[in-house]
This record gives C-alpha cells, sequence and structure tokens, in this order.
C-alpha cells in the first residue's frame, strides 16, 4: 500500500528543502536525526522519488523535488493561515522565512528598512530577499515568493497590491564635477556631459530623452548598466551623469561622494508597491508583515540638504523630478 501523506511530512520535506540536509531540517524542526531520517525515507516512498541525494560532502534535491517545493510551500502556508485564522501571533516568538522578491535597484535602499523594522520586534524572523526573475505571478500563487516589492503592477484578481510611496528620480555626479555645484542645471548642461543608463533590460532611452528630445537636445549615454546601485558607484568613480531615485542618492551621496541634485523637467512619478496572493490575506504572521513594511517604507523621511552647503543657505529644496 503506497504511504500517505499527511501535514508533518510536508513539514520535514519543506524542511529538507531549505537546508539542504537532515542534520539541519532536524535541528530546524526539533526532532531527533534519526525520526527525519525516517520521515525522509516516507516521504521518498510516498512521492516515488529520491528527494535528496549526495553531492560530494553535502546534498542536492532532485529535479522532482525542485518543483514540488514551492507547491507544498504554498499548502503549507494556506494550511497556516487556516489555522491561524482570527487569531493573535506572539510575533516576539515567531520563527518564519518570509522570501521577498525584489529588484536590485529597490533593495540596495529598501532592504535596510525592511530588516530593522521587523529584526526589532520579531528576532526569529528572518527576510530572504531575492532578485528578480521576471515579474510573474505565479511565483506569488506557488508560494514561492510571500512578498514582491517593485514598481510594476500585476493585474490579477488573486493578486492583492498596495502603494508603498512615489519616488522622484534625481541627477548624480561625482562630489568634485563642475555640475555638482550648480543648483539646478539646465538640460543643455547637462548635455554636456557623458551619460549612464542604468537599466535592467538593458535600455539606454528613458523619459529624460523625450524631455531632450523635445527641448531639440540630445545625451550621449556611454554606459548601460543593470541597477542603479551599479550606476552610483560608475558615477562615483567617473565624470558621468547618472539618474537614480531619490532615496538612493540621500542615503549613500556622502558614503560614496557624489552629489544629486534635482532634474530642471518633469518627469512621472515611479509607484513603488507591495504584491502578496489573496490566500495570504488572512495569515496574522503575513499581514504584520506587510503592515510592518509599509510603515516602515512610507514613514515621511526628513528633508536633507541637496547639493551643497551653498544650495542649503539659499534654502534649496531638493528634488522635484520623478
Amino acid at each position: 500500500m503506497p504511504e500517505q501523506l499527511d501535514l508533518n511530512l510536508l513539514r520535514v520535506f519543506d524542511a529538507l528543502l531549505q537546508e539542504g540536509s537532515v542534520t539541519a531540517a532536524s535541528e530546524r524542526l526539533h526532532l531527533s536525526i534519526p525520526a527525519t531520517s525516517r520521515a525522509l525515507g516516507r516521504l521518498r516512498r510516498a512521492m516515488n522519488d529520491p528527494i535528496l541525494v549526495r553531492a560530494g560532502r553535502g546534498m542536492a534535491a532532485t529535479p522532482f523535488a525542485l518543483r514540488a517545493a514551492p507547491r507544498v510551500r504554498s499548502l503549507l502556508d494556506e494550511a497556516s493561515a487556516l489555522i491561524s485564522a482570527d487569531r493573535e501571533v506572539a510575533i516576539g516568538e515567531l520563527e518564519r522565512t518570509f522570501t521577498i522578491r525584489i529588484n536590485d535597484g529597490l533593495a540596495v535602499t529598501l532592504a535596510t528598512a525592511a530588516v530593522e523594522a521587523t529584526a526589532t520586534v520579531a528576532p526569529g524572523v528572518v527576510l530572504r530577499f531575492v532578485t528578480e526573475g521576471s515579474e510573474s505571478a505565479e511565483a506569488l500563487r506557488d508560494g514561492s515568493v510571500d512578498l514582491d516589492i517593485g514598481v510594476g503592477d500585476i493585474a490579477a484578481p488573486d493578486i492583492r497590491t498596495t502603494l508603498l510611496y512615489r519616488e522622484r528620480m534625481v541627477g548624480i555626479v561625482r562630489a568634485d564635477s563642475p555640475l555638482g555645484r550648480r543648483r539646478r542645471p539646465s538640460l543643455r548642461q547637462l548635455c554636456q556631459y557623458p551619460h549612464v543608463s542604468a537599466s535592467r533590460r538593458g535600455r539606454a532611452r528613458g523619459p529624460l530623452d523625450d524631455a531632450l528630445d523635445a527641448a531639440g537636445l540630445h545625451r550621449h549615454v556611454a554606459a548601460v548598466v543593470p541597477s542603479f546601485a551599479v550606476a552610483a558607484l560608475l558615477v562615483s568613480a567617473s565624470r558621468y551623469v547618472g539618474l537614480v531615485p531619490q532615496r538612493l542618492a540621500e542615503q549613500y551621496g556622502r558614503t560614496l561622494g557624489i552629489r544629486w541634485f534635482p532634474l530642471p523637467t518633469d518627469l512621472p512619478e515611479v509607484e513603488v508597491r507591495l504584491l502578496w496572493h489573496a490566500r495570504l490575506d488572512a495569515d496574522p504572521a503575513q499581514r504584520w508583515l506587510r503592515e510592518t513594511i509599509r510603515d516602515a517604507l512610507s514613514a515621511p523621511r526628513a528633508e536633507k540638504p541637496a547639493v551643497s552647503a551653498r544650495t542649503a543657505e539659499r534654502g534649496g529644496r531638493p528634488g522635484t523630478g520623478a
């Protein structure tokens, strides 16, 4: 008679796939190593697959196990939501790993705020950030991703979304650049310097180019990099002009030795949104995490000096672009 799967076996499967070893999985589940080994044997019989196989000094998941892992995680999440619905969760005692999909440009500034906000009240919570492979909703549906933070929006009836904040783009240059000493450079002055474009898809053209076209101007994009963080590093070591989110410029400008300034044209603001699957609406732990991240990232920021001491003395207010 085939081995029957139950919720406890699925929890063992999930732990084995996340930890990659029987010993680590047993510690995670508070089981003995022999008990975890027996559970692995039951899983192998029930699923007719080795699940984990020896690979050098460690263990590697089989292709079947890797395909099944997101569905198992989704089932466990639904079971957790069913059991804990309408119940209070002791956040300080919560031990859970949440997987958050986020692009590199946002992770630079948002990951720190999210980790600090959760760690202070829930030291047992682990935030696992993964980069975007695609913006598909399937990762939210199958449970391989708990939350998605990005600038896109997924139009699907089973995907929930909320606005975290609106972001504006600003210009950045190296601290010793003559352009950085200007309170608000003109479009023509921006075009006198080579530019670096940040685009995960490798695009050299953006909204700024439309504004330049309307003014009969053209910029020279000398480099295209995959993220705003790389663009900021490149600008800090060159005479290039870059465009990055204002939060990144404020947070890392002094450290990287760059100055930022508002753009001399109105560009559309970028909406940064939080997305999750509908089945997790009632999960108290996930609801707490959503609220914590939203509060941490949407809190008003103190206005900071823009480009230089001279600007501050004149009462310059930074950031009016997008």
